[in-house]
């Protein structure tokens, strides 16, 4: 049987041209499929963006949610440069500082030596003792014939010798040179010596300096607040004020000098007001997401991915009907009396005045409000608790998600099953197509042969004529 390798090449017809056509009808089968793909995955898009509105606005709700917020304090200084910070047991009010000695560290150094690394003759010592200012004293063990290098790294290598050791060139020779670690009288070194096993002193030709200079005991930092005259051993003093650290590291004093200072302390109504005003744009910012995900423009026929979406129809009306239900047990006991009324647009609007007014002058019932006593007590507990319940694994949203995800996977199914339908279709036309090419082939031909013996027959009556 004849064989055609290309269609319409036997029946002059165009059949490659019909099976083209054949082939664009049946894969149009597969368009509504894609076009609810991309529906979907249009709807999981705008899910995502959603989240990240809700993500948001629950960050909002957490920060005014926190009792701390309406206790905050904050610390101002005027005058000579120390800074201050408060936690939430500072107290408002004014205190005058006055500084006349920073807390520093103290140094020693040692007797000169001609050579750094030369072994020393330490007289059979097996330790070097420091001894401090409060009494307290370390031994490091060191190499009756250490040299001076040796007896560096052995000091620096002891996390408990509260010292650094450098080794400095005075142009004469090389001395070790010991500074305290921490500040303060009692941090200072007093003294260093060599022991031996027995904890004996030994003598030899290494030991402290004597001259003028080889040692600067450490001091405490003196100050007075309001007049009362304060010690610490550090720069950093907490407690000096309740609830307030003095940072004096950046002073410069001279000797005989104070440096003096105002610091005041007071309630930081800038950082309640950021927060409740953070708290308001967060939620419009969300309102203004779904109002873009669910929007109709008649004249542009364009439909927002969301509308008529049930989550966020159940999101919205969980939200409004917290922030409606009101509160019960404290001064306020709705938005609007605290200055923020819900738009009939359905995003919240802010009385600047009287919410400022009520942060001055009345934190404790803004944090009865929105705080409550227990985590969920007030307006922020309960609208994070519903928004984390929305946002959780079990939640509308998560439910909306994974139902979008899982229509995608089965219109996928949907598009492969199509898709072998279709190649089989298209492999049966193929070949009826084919068998039509031979068949009227093999007719055109039977055709052709039998004009020819009829041409022929026509041609021997005509002559016996």
């Amino acid at each position: 049987m004849a064989t055609i390798t290309s269609l319409g090449v036997g029946s002059g017809l165009d059949l490659t041209g019909l099976l083209d056509q054949l082939q664009d009808a049946e894969r149009g089968k597969l368009a509504p499929i894609t076009l609810q793909k991309e529906q979907q995955q249009a709807k999981i898009s705008a899910y995502g963006q959603l989240q990240t509105s809700l993500d948001a606005f629950q960050d909002a709700v957490a920060k005014i949610n926190d009792p701390k917020l309406y206790q905050s304090l904050s610390a101002s200084v005027r005058g000579d440069g120390i800074t201050a910070t408060t936690t939430a047991s500072a107290l408002p009010g004014s205190y005058r500082v006055e500084v006349s000695q920073l807390a520093t560290s103290g140094t020693l150094a040692s007797a000169r030596v001609d050579t750094k690394d030369q072994p020393l003759d330490l007289q059979g010592a097996t330790a070097l003792k420091l001894t401090f200012g409060n009494g307290d004293s370390v031994d490091i063990a060191v190499a009756a014939d250490s040299t001076l290098s040796e007896l560096r790294d052995s000091i620096n290598a002891n996390k408990e010798s509260g010292v650094n050791a450098t080794i400095i060139n005075d142009g004469e020779g090389y001395r070790l040179a010991l500074s305290s670690k921490a500040t303060g009288v009692d941090a200072s070194i007093d003294s260093f010596s060599f022991v031996d096993a027995a904890d004996a002193v030994v003598t030899g030709p290494f030991g402290e300096a004597t001259e003028a200079g080889a040692k600067q005991q450490g001091q405490d930092a003196a100050l007075t607040v309001n007049g009362i005259a304060i010690s610490s051993a550090k720069n950093q003093i907490e407690g000096a004020i309740q609830g307030v650290t003095l940072n004096l590291a950046e002073l410069s004093i001279a000797e005989g000098e104070t440096a003096s200072s105002t610091v005041t302390i007071e309630r930081d109504t800038l950082k309640q007001r950021e927060a409740i005003n953070g708290f308001v744009k967060a939620f419009n910012d969300l309102k203004g997401t779904i109002g873009t995900l669910t929007a109709f423009d008649a004249d542009s026929d364009t439909v927002g991915k969301l509308l008529g979406d049930n989550a966020v129809r159940t999101i919205e009306s969980r939200l409004r009907s917290v922030l409606t239900g009101g509160m019960e047990g404290g001064e306020f006991s709705t938005l609007n009396q605290l200055g923020i009324t819900l738009e009939r647009d359905g995003k919240l609007k802010i009385d600047d005045a009287k919410l400022s007014d009520l942060v001055a002058n009345n934190p404790q019932a803004l944090s009865d409000f929105f705080a409550g006593e227990a985590k969920e007590g007030g307006l922020a507990g309960k609208l994070g608790a519903s928004v984390e319940q929305m946002l959780g694994s079990n939640g509308v949203l998560k439910g909306a998600i994974t139902g979008a995800e899982n229509r995608v996977k089965s219109l996928d199914t949907r598009f492969e099953r199509m898709e072998k339908s279709i190649e089989g279709t298209l492999a049966r036309y193929r070949s009826q197509f084919s068998q039509l090419d031979i068949m009227v082939m093999q007719m055109n031909s039977t055709s052709s042969y039998l004009t020819q013996q009829f041409d022929a027959m026509d041609a021997q009556l005509g002559r016996k004529k």
